[in-house]
C-alpha cells in the first residue's frame, strides 16, 4: 500500500482505470505513472447502489503489486461496511463512502482511518452540501461528484463549480486540511471549472485512457487546471 499523501497546496490528479483497456491495463497504468498521475482511481460498483457492475478487492490487490501509485478507491456501493476489510487488505491507499449509502457512516469512517487509510466522503451531484458537516472532523477527503454515478463518459453538469465552491468553503471553515477531489466529465476544459471552484485533485477518465497518448493527456490536464489558479 501506498499512502495518499496530505493536501499541500498542489493539485492532485487521478486517471479513473474505469475508462481503461482493461486487457492492457498494467501498461496502461505504467504510462499514466510517467505522466505525471499522482494517484490511481478505482470505482467499485455493486449493481444496487448505481446501475452497473466494475472491479472488486482483487483488482486493488494485483494493481498494488505494480507498486506504481496511491489507490483513490471510490465505493459507489449500497452497504460499503460489507466492503471496508476487504479493501483494506487487497491495498487501498484510501477508501471513500457515500453519504447516501447504508450503515453506520461514522463508525465506518473511524474505522478506515484507524487502519492508516486515507478516509473519504462521496456526493451525489443532488446531495446538499451541508450533509458533510457532521463528518468533517473523521475525514480526509471530499469527492464531489460532477456526473450522476454509475457510468464513465458522462459530461460536466452545470452545477457542479457550485457544488465545488460549497464543499470548498465548509473545508476551510473546518480548519482541517482535506483533500477535495472532483470526478465526472473531466477534460482540459471543465478542469479548469473544477479547478478554479475549489478543487484539489481531479479524477479523469476518458479524456486520460481514451486518448492516444496518456501521457500527454495527463499533462495537458493539469496544465489546464494549474492556468486559472
Amino acid at each position: 500500500m501506498i499512502n495518499l499523501p496530505k493536501p499541500n497546496g498542489s493539485l492532485a490528479i487521478a486517471p479513473s482505470i474505469l475508462s481503461a483497456d482493461l486487457l492492457n491495463l498494467g501498461e496502461a497504468l505504467k504510462l499514466a505513472a510517467k505522466g505525471g498521475a499522482d494517484w490511481l482511481h478505482i470505482d467499485i460498483m455493486d449493481g444496487h447502489f448505481v446501475p452497473n457492475l466494475s472491479f472488486g478487492p482483487d483488482v486493488v490487490k494485483y494493481i498494488n503489486k505494480l507498486n506504481l501509485l496511491p489507490q483513490d478507491v471510490h465505493l459507489m456501493v449500497e452497504m460499503p461496511g460489507d466492503f471496508i476489510d476487504a479493501f483494506t487488505t487487497s491495498g487501498a491507499s484510501g477508501l471513500t463512502l457515500h453519504i447516501e449509502s447504508k450503515g453506520d457512516l461514522r463508525s465506518m469512517l473511524e474505522k478506515i482511518q484507524a487502519s492508516g487509510l486515507h478516509s473519504g466522503i462521496s456526493i451525489k451531484p443532488d446531495t446538499k452540501p451541508e450533509e458533510i458537516k457532521p463528518f468533517l472532523d473523521v475525514i480526509d477527503l471530499v469527492l464531489v461528484m460532477t456526473v450522476y454515478p454509475g457510468f464513465g463518459g458522462q459530461s460536466f453538469l452545470e452545477k457542479g463549480p457550485s457544488q465545488i465552491a460549497a464543499i470548498r468553503d465548509l473545508i476551510q471553515k473546518s480548519g482541517r486540511k482535506i483533500w477535495l477531489e472532483v470526478d465526472g466529465g473531466i477534460n482540459k476544459e471543465t478542469a479548469k471549472l473544477a479547478s478554479k471552484a475549489g478543487a484539489d485533485a481531479l479524477v479523469a477518465g476518458n479524456a486520460v485512457f481514451g486518448q492516444g497518448d496518456i501521457e500527454k493527456a495527463i499533462k495537458e490536464i493539469r496544465q489546464a487546471a494549474l492556468s486559472v489558479l
